[in-house]
C-alpha cells in the first residue's frame, strides 16, 4: 500500500512540472503594441481651425461698428 501512496504522490508531481513547464516551451512572444492612432498634432490642428474660425466671427462683428 505504501508503494501506490508513494507512487501517486511522484505521478501527481510529475503531472503538475508537466502542465506548469509544457505550456512555456511553447510560448510565443508577444506581439508589439501598435502605433498610435493619433500623436496630438490631429487635435492641434482641430483647435487651430476653431481659433481662426472664431477670430474671422469676431473680425466679421467687429468691422462694421468701425464704419
Amino acid at each position: 500500500m505504501a508503494v501506490s501512496k508513494v507512487s501517486l504522490v511522484v505521478v501527481m508531481i510529475i503531472a503538475l512540472l508537466h502542465t506548469v513547464v509544457l505550456p512555456s516551451a511553447h510560448a510565443q512572444s508577444t506581439a508589439p503594441a501598435p502605433a498610435p492612432a493619433s500623436d496630438g498634432t490631429t487635435m492641434d490642428q482641430g483647435v487651430a481651425y476653431v481659433l481662426m474660425l472664431v477670430a474671422l466671427v469676431l473680425t466679421y462683428l467687429i468691422h462694421p461698428l468701425d464704419a
